[in-house]
């Protein structure tokens, strides 16, 4: 929970520059996610000590509570995807990173939105709403390793195609 609070708020510092309206939507939506996992973990810690302390009908609470929490996360993917559209747009306006990167990144966050309608739309279509996510994690992936092992480097942000109507920053990443 801490990371993914963490990391969507770096996000929005590394992606500022490049597209404000953008950056701001990944820490927007990256906090959901890290508020969807914090209450899903609270279900569950939940469900483990009317397990070890029960009360009243302590299965029929840890089932309901283990259920809900699945369910959380199966809402969830709507913003597991959803941090993802606006983090590819940024990879795609900067061109900071590779362009392919940016569209994995859509196309993860696409499948994720998919994904989470398909499970409660067709539940009997459980393999193809977890292959749609495939995508999600190889573009979070790339782009942790890429940051980790590139970074994002000075001559791409000097060099960096702006959009019509796009500012250059004011500072860079590499400023600071």
């Amino acid at each position: 929970m801490l990371t993914q609070a963490l990391t969507a708020v770096w996000f929005y510092r590394l992606f500022r520059t490049a597209d404000p309206l953008a950056a701001s939507g990944i820490a927007a939506f990256g906090l959901v996610n890290a508020v969807t996992v914090l209450v899903s973990a609270a279900l569950l810690a939940t469900a483990l000590e009317v397990a070890l302390d029960p009360i009243g009908d302590a299965a029929s609470t840890v089932q309901l509570l283990y259920l809900v929490s699945g369910n959380l996360w199966g809402v969830g993917a709507v913003f597991f995807g959803l941090w993802l559209l606006p983090m590819g747009s940024c990879v795609l306006r900067s061109g900071w990173m590779p362009r392919p990167l940016g569209w994995v990144l859509v196309a993860g966050g696409i499948g994720y939105l998919l994904s989470a309608f398909l499970r409660y739309l067709a539940p009997d279509a459980q393999v193809v709403a977890d292959a749609l996510a495939y995508p999600a994690t190889v573009g979070e992936l790339w782009i942790i390793g890429y940051l980790l092992a590139i970074g994002v480097r000075r001559r791409a942000l000097d060099q960096a195609p702006r959009d019509a109507g796009t500012a250059a920053p004011a500072s860079t990443p590499a400023d600071r």
